[in-house]
């Protein structure tokens, strides 16, 4: 690492920056407000570091995504204050930084990092790694800086592509989003909507696993999808032959907490081969498929759900969400009174879906790249 890097200690003296910095693995290194929604820095952060835009901070926090932590780039403001936890550096001129971005975007550099860091110590969730070694840990790269630009222009290009991938998505989420507030409001105003008690347009499924179909998860962006393609292994049993089964275009209510949606989320199967699902999952089969296609949407909305679920938690569930399979129909939604308006908006909502998928499916083919080229430019 010395040999392209050289260690930032500059300190945040009298406050200069009152921006206080943390590293998200997925999001790079943000401000806590972003991240957190409230600072959780020091009020007094002169003893942090002062890092620079184009300067790099090492995360020492391990999870199973993240088994040796997260390098990240200042990119998204000129200066901020970091805690002195991070280790802290700025590639040296014979570098190319976009080059060292994209390196510690891969697993090469977890090797020398492992072979430094204290075996079995970990505290408080961080790794035992000392400053001094982890400047000398070995790393191999292209000495030639125009190669070193050559391979990082053209994962720079994918990663662009996958950002623009991403904007497209979140438009075709954002125009359902609208679209299904718009009708509620104006069906609701007009008097040709009313609410309705799911109890009325949906029954538990009660089928068990006895055929042992493949295992599948709940998904806030990806919905029903295989267990070893959404998490890399399956967390399921031994025996699932109690597990749910779930069929096509059926409704499965997870309690989990997941992100924005703190009781859970509710998703339509779109998989035409029979599956299973965990037995603390709700699975329900709805009245119609349109009705199904209605629901899944509906429960996209993070303030739907909530609204929905949370006067249904069973009084004194503490860190727990109380709600059994057959309360979670005791609630009602806004729903077209006219069959056919509502097979109507189900088409719409599934055309729109349909490209939603595609696109879906194309970021997925980018982010393979993506990380096929890291590993072959990385050997």
């Amino acid at each position: 690492m010395d040999s392209f890097t050289e260690r930032v200690m500059r300190k945040n003296k009298n406050n200069l920056s009152k921006l206080p910095l943390t590293i998200s693995a997925q999001y790079g290194l943000v401000d806590q407000i972003t991240f957190f929604n409230k600072v959780v820095a020091s009020t007094d952060m002169s003893n942090y570091y002062l890092l620079k835009k184009g300067e790099f901070a090492y995360n020492k926090s391990y999870s199973s995504d993240y088994p040796w932590g997260a390098i990240k780039r200042l990119d998204n403001y000129e200066q901020g204050a970091l805690s002195s936890l991070y280790i802290c550096f700025a590639p040296k001129d014979n570098v190319e930084t976009d080059f060292i971005l994209q390196y510690f975007e891969s697993p090469k550099w977890h090797k020398g990092v492992s072979e430094i860091a204290v075996e079995g110590a970990r505290n408080h969730g961080l790794l035992n790694i000392s400053v001094q070694d982890f400047f000398h840990t070995h790393h191999y790269m292209p000495k030639d800086k125009k190669e070193q630009a050559k391979i990082a222009k053209l994962l720079m290009f994918l990663d662009e592509r996958i950002a623009t991938q991403n904007k497209i998505i979140k438009k075709y989420e954002s125009l359902i989003k609208g679209i299904m507030v718009e009708l509620q409001k104006q069906g609701l105003k007009k008097g040709t909507w009313k609410k309705v008690f799911l109890n009325d347009i949906l029954t538990e499924r009660n089928e068990r696993n006895s055929n042992l179909y493949q295992v599948f998860s709940v998904s806030v962006s990806q919905g029903i999808i295989n267990q070893v393609d959404h998490l890399g292994r399956s967390f399921s049993a031994k025996d699932t032959s109690k597990y749910n089964v779930v069929h096509y275009g059926d409704l499965v209510y997870t309690k989990s907490p997941t992100g924005s949606f703190p009781y859970g989320i509710v998703k339509q199967s779109l998989n035409r081969e029979r599956v299973a699902v965990s037995p603390l999952y709700g699975v329900y089969v709805p009245n119609s498929l349109a009705i199904g296609v209605y629901l899944h949407k509906y429960f996209m909305s993070e303030i739907n759900t909530h609204n929905y679920l949370h006067p249904l938690i069973q009084k004194g569930a503490k860190n727990t969400i109380n709600i059994t399979n057959q309360r979670f129909l005791e609630n009602r939604v806004p729903m077209p009174l006219d069959s056919n308006e509502l097979l109507l908006i189900s088409k719409l909502l599934r055309s729109v879906n349909d490209k939603i998928r595609h696109e879906q499916n194309m970021l997925q083919e980018y982010q393979k790249q993506k990380q096929y080229l890291l590993r072959q430019m990385f050997i």
